[in-house]
């Protein structure tokens, strides 16, 4: 499906809304959108909620305080980066650090098995659908190991043209690479790719790489071109307005 035609969604105009006077390949009045690329967790669906209990099981069983601070810290960053943030400067063997890593991941499938196409977040199948049907690509750029399982079990696994996991890249958010990798793959320059991320990892990457940024969620997000609460409203023409100025 990589090879597949697709056509340019011409961005008129807008008032502007975002700075992006350090990105100089974005100063133009005008743009047009090639690809979108989408993170997973936080942004397909509500699995950083999976994380969290997770997480704060293993810190149960383990004796370990754990709370939302410590997660807000984790989203968008691979498994052994989270570890350190959980451990939070705790020494535990290479053993160790796998094993609970595994437990974690453990509890984390257990829930997931109840996902259906149900839990999709608001607005994002529309959205990857509307894209589809005006021949953008679509690619999801995730530091999730599980990112096809997840998308299995929410049935919108067909619907991309490139899938980038944790096991993709070496250098993992807030590094550029994984979008960098999907935007390579789609034939896309970042400067017409739009990435949607919920993380600071995430919305940092996307800024380094040269894409155009939709932040999904409040104060983590603010460094975005364009920040939304959810993905329910925005269309491709609110996509172009939003970040046409």
């Amino acid at each position: 499906m990589v090879g597949r035609e697709y056509r340019r969604i011409a961005v008129c105009p807008a008032p502007p809304l975002i700075d992006r006077s350090d990105n100089p390949q974005h100063n133009t009045m005008s743009l047009e959108i090639h690809a979108l690329i989408f993170d997973l967790d936080g942004v397909i669906a509500d699995t950083n909620a999976l994380h969290y209990q997770s997480w704060a099981q293993l810190a149960q069983e383990e004796q370990i305080p754990f709370g939302p601070s410590q997660h807000d810290r984790m989203l968008g960053l691979p498994r052994h980066k989270c570890l350190e943030i959980f451990l939070d400067g705790r020494s535990l063997s290479e053993a160790g650090q796998m094993d609970w890593m595994a437990r974690k991941n453990r509890y984390f499938l257990e829930q997931l098995a109840a996902f259906t196409a149900q839990d999709r977040a608001p607005g994002v199948a529309e959205l990857i659908r509307e894209a589809r049907a005006a021949g953008l690509k679509v690619a999801l750029g995730s530091s999730s190991q599980n990112a096809r399982l997840v998308l299995t079990q929410l049935a919108l696994i067909d619907e991309f043209d490139v899938i980038g996991d944790g096991l993709t890249v070496k250098n993992t958010k807030p590094a550029p690479d994984i979008f960098l990798w999907a935007a390579g793959q789609l034939g896309a320059s970042p400067a017409h790719t739009v990435v949607f991320e919920d993380s600071e990892a995430g919305v940092a990457a996307g800024r380094s790489g040269g894409f155009w940024v939709v932040g999904i969620g409040d104060a983590l997000v603010q460094a975005a071109h364009l920040v939304v609460p959810t993905l329910a409203e925005v269309t491709l023409p609110v996509l172009a307005a939003g970040l046409g100025g």
